[in-house]
C-alpha cells in the first residue's frame, strides 16, 4: 500500500546582498558588480572561498511543487519583478496554511538558514513554521527545525547518513536516478543572470530543480516504504502527463532528457 503524499518541495536562488554589502565595505555609490566583485573577494580572503555567507544572499526566486489529495502542482512564486519580501510572505504565509512536510536538498545547510535570515531582515512573522511545540503540542516531537525530524526532510542530508564526507550534489544523484539534472544552468550562473536581466532563466533553473528533487524524493518514499512499486510508477506518471501539458521551453528540454536516458 502506498500512505498519501502531503508535500512540499522547495528551491530558491540567490544573488549577493550589494546593498548590504555597500555598508559593509563602505562602497556607497558604487555599481552592483563592483560590490559583489568585493564581496567575493573579501570572502575568498576570509575563508578560501567566494561563497557568500549566509546573510550575505538575496533571495530572487522561491520555486515550490505541492503534491496533495489529487492536487499536484509546480511553480515559482509571485512574478518576475515581485520583491523579495514578497517572495518570503506568500512561502511562508502558504506553509503556515497547509502545513506540509517540507522536502528540500541540503534546505537545511543553505535555503533554510538564508530564509531565516532574510525573514529577519524584512520581520516576516510563521508562527508554525518556528513552533516547536508551544501553539501544538504535536510539534514538540515532529517540526520543521529539528535536524532529526521529519517535518522538513532534507533529502542530501538524509540520504549522507548526516555526514558531510557522504554528501552528494543534486545534478549527481540525478544522474544516478537517469533524471535530467540542472540542464546547463547551476547556481555559480545565477549572479551573472540577474545582472543580464534574466530572471525568467533563474526561475524556469529553480524550478527544475524543485522537480529533480520531487522525482528524488519519490524514490526516498519507495525506500522507506511511504510507497510502493504501483504508487511510485503511479507518482512518476503523473509528473510525466503534468510535463506533456507545458508549452514552456525548460519543461519540453526537461521531458525530452527524461524520455532519452
Amino acid at each position: 500500500m502506498s500512505a498519501p503524499l502531503h508535500c512540499l518541495v522547495f528551491d530558491i536562488e540567490t544573488v549577493p546582498d550589494v546593498a548590504l554589502g555597500r555598508r559593509l565595505l563602505g562602497l556607497d555609490g558604487a555599481d552592483d558588480r563592483t560590490v559583489a566583485a568585493a564581496m567575493f573577494a573579501r570572502r575568498a580572503a576570509e575563508t578560501g572561498s567566494e561563497f557568500l555567507s549566509f546573510e550575505q544572499h538575496r533571495v530572487v526566486a522561491i520555486s515550490a511543487a505541492l503534491r496533495s489529495g489529487d492536487q499536484w502542482q509546480l511553480w515559482s512564486i509571485g512574478s518576475e519583478d515581485s520583491p523579495e519580501e514578497e517572495l518570503l510572505r506568500r512561502f511562508f504565509g502558504g506553509l503556515e496554511r497547509v502545513r506540509p512536510t517540507l522536502v528540500s536538498w541540503n534546505g537545511s545547510g543553505f535555503d533554510l538558514p538564508v530564509l531565516h535570515y532574510r525573514m529577519l531582515r524584512h520581520g516576516i512573522a510563521a508562527p508554525v513554521y518556528w513552533d516547536t511545540g508551544e501553539l501544538d503540542r504535536d510539534f514538540r516531537w515532529n517540526n520543521y527545525l529539528n535536524r532529526y525530524h521529519a517535518r522538513h526532510l532534507d533529502l542530501m542530508d538524509v540520504l549522507s547518513g548526516y555526514q558531510a564526507r557522504g554528501r552528494a550534489g543534486l545534478d549527481r544523484v540525478a544522474a544516478l536516478l537517469e533524471l535530467p539534472g540542472k540542464l546547463g544552468m547551476s547556481g555559480e550562473k545565477v549572479w551573472d543572470a540577474w545582472c543580464e536581466g534574466r530572471i525568467a532563466a533563474i526561475r524556469a533553473y529553480c524550478e527544475t530543480d524543485v522537480l529533480n528533487t520531487y522525482l528524488v524524493y519519490l524514490r526516498f518514499e519507495l525506500l522507506r516504504g511511504h510507497l510502493d512499486a504501483a504508487g511510485l510508477a503511479a507518482e512518476t506518471g503523473r509528473v510525466r502527463a503534468w510535463l506533456a501539458t507545458r508549452p514552456e521551453p525548460h519543461w519540453q528540454e526537461f521531458a525530452s532528457a527524461w524520455t532519452a536516458v
